[in-house]
């Protein structure tokens, strides 16, 4: 599993970890507000019913991406990203998202390490991402105080290029040898 603030080239190591032959599981909440801006709701994550949505799409995609036989899947999101995001926008958890946490606890369906790709010191804004990078840093720290309260392990992966990401990626997950 993958985790990250905005911006910080997630999607990119994802894409290129799929490439690679790994399974992935898409990210929720940029397609929620892809749609819902389509839509015509300009700020989706104003709405009390968008960390409802977000679960709900994440729910079906972890289920699907269950049936995967993979031994290694990369999540571009998940649940306890929602979280952090849900506690970063200063919204109570909604009770489907506190049910999901408890569930993705007791079925262990995620290994306990964590993946934190750290920003890279900049943000391109883009129409879905509308944020400062001081707002992408502290939702950086909420993202890994998020993972840690819930009992992850951390590994943190340093600003670089998405190949030397990669790379530091298998050998921190002992995929690579080298």
């Amino acid at each position: 599993m993958a985790q990250a603030g905005p911006g910080a080239g997630k999607t990119a190591i994802i894409r290129q970890l799929e490439l690679d032959g790994f399974s992935v599981v898409e990210e929720a909440a940029t397609d929620i507000i892809a749609l819902w801006q389509a839509k015509g709701i300009d700020e989706p994550w104003t709405h009390p019913e968008f960390i409802d949505a977000i679960v709900s799409l994440q729910q079906t995609r972890e289920r699907k991406g269950a049936r995967l036989p993979d031994l290694v899947q990369f999540h571009d999101r998940s649940a306890v990203c929602t979280a952090a995001l849900a506690d970063y926008l200063r919204v109570p958890r909604p009770q489907n998202l506190v049910k999901e946490l408890g569930r993705l606890k007791t079925q262990n369906v995620f290994q306990r390490s964590v993946l934190l790709i750290k920003n890279l010191g900049f943000i391109t804004p883009t129409e879905a991402r509308r944020i400062t990078y001081e707002e992408t840093a502290r939702l950086e720290q909420i993202h890994e105080r998020t993972y840690r309260q819930l009992g992850f392990e951390i590994i943190s992966i340093g600003p670089a290029s998405v190949l030397d990401r990669v790379r530091e990626i298998n050998r921190a997950l002992s995929l690579d040898p080298t």
